[in-house]
């Protein structure tokens, strides 16, 4: 996948997560795309270490969208752990 569609996945992946964890956050759309775009790589990173899957095959593939959002829950929860501490 190219770098533009990264950060579509990654914005949408993002946003997936947000409505699966509502919530007040500091950050905005910014964040959340950020949050998805390495929510993604840890999602796809942890399925081919876990489960020896390669879990990033395009961008229409089921896989790499479980992989992104999963991978962005995960990241928007230690997010919001470590933004409350502040």
């Amino acid at each position: 996948m190219g770098i533009l569609a990264w950060i579509l996945l990654g914005l949408l992946a993002g946003i997936i997560a947000k409505m699966v964890m509502p919530g007040k956050d500091p950050g905005g759309i910014i964040v959340t795309t950020l949050i998805g775009i390495a929510g993604g790589l840890l999602g796809g990173w942890l399925g081919k270490v876990l489960f020896d899957v390669e879990s990033v095959d395009g961008f229409f593939e089921l896989s790499t969208w479980v992989a992104a959002i999963v991978g962005s829950l995960i990241l928007l929860a230690a997010y919001r752990l470590f933004a409350r501490r502040k």
